[in-house]
């Protein structure tokens, strides 16, 4: 079943148990005002306390994923109007809901509309799609984590050159480099990104949720030390789970792997 919600700067889209955000400042190319980082904060809040949710997708309306900060507003409030690692902090809230985010990169993303994009745990592009980090040229060093995760991504001199430049990468280089999974039609886009969210709904969702967190904090580790945290969270699930539980499971994968060798 689809429902609708949300108006004005984001929309939210429901079907079945995956939840569409869409950013809704066409105009604006996205912009993220104060007015959309605090939708984005709520609805993110509101997601993460809903079970039946499994997976986000957050895409953009028009020709623009995100342009980035409102230029316009904060020229008027000033970049304190931001404030990072507050309870009004956008990355904060986002990076707190523990089930997959898709991000459908629709259009351009750049600087803290990039930062954004890194925010989801998965990447599809549409050929439109570019990514570029302006925050040299603005004078403004980032706050979102793009000067550490990027590199980490696609390698340092990589991101050095789009740090120190601030051009434009394409959907496809963004393919070649490693930072999006794929580059797919526009029309495709948000069909592709729907699929994967299934997929992902058919595991098992709690340690989905726990695999998630996993990834994203050996992610921060040395090696040594994730290696250490996958341990103990091994142990953690391993001490439920049945041999009959454990069974099911398997006969469950299975038979999905011969429905897809079918098709």
């Amino acid at each position: 079943m689809n429902t609708q919600g949300g108006s004005g700067v984001l929309q939210l889209e429901r079907i079945g148990s995956v939840v569409v955000l869409r950013l809704n400042r066409p105009g604006a190319m996205n912009a993220l005002s104060r007015e959309l980082r605090q939708a984005l904060i709520a609805a993110f809040r509101s997601l993460q306390e809903d079970a039946a949710v499994t997976a986000a997708i957050l895409t953009g309306n028009g020709r623009a994923f995100c342009a980035g900060l409102d230029l316009k507003e904060l020229a008027s409030d000033g970049i304190a109007s931001v404030k990072l690692g507050s309870s009004e902090d956008m990355m904060g809230a986002i990076l707190d809901f523990d089930r997959p985010i898709i991000g459908a990169i629709n259009g351009v993303a750049t600087t803290g509309g990039f930062e954004l994009a890194l925010m989801c745990d998965v990447l599809l592009a549409s050929p439109e799609a570019r990514f570029a980090d302006t925050h040299a040229r603005v004078g403004v060093i980032p706050g979102w984590r793009l000067s550490q995760l990027l590199s980490r991504i696609i390698g340092i001199n990589r991101a050095r050159e789009l740090h120190f430049t601030g051009n434009f990468l394409s959907a496809e280089q963004a393919e070649r480099w490693g930072l999006v999974n794929r580059v797919v039609p526009a029309g495709e886009l948000l069909p592709m990104a729907l699929s994967l969210a299934r997929d992902m709904q058919s595991c098992d969702q709690p340690t989905l949720r726990a695999y998630k967190r996993l990834v994203n904090q050996g992610y921060e580790m040395s090696l040594g030390d994730a290696l250490t945290l996958e341990l103990t969270t091994n142990s953690l699930s391993t001490a439920n789970a049945t041999s009959e539980l454990i069974g099911q499971r398997v006969a469950g994968v299975q038979a999905r792997g011969r429905t897809q060798t079918s098709k």
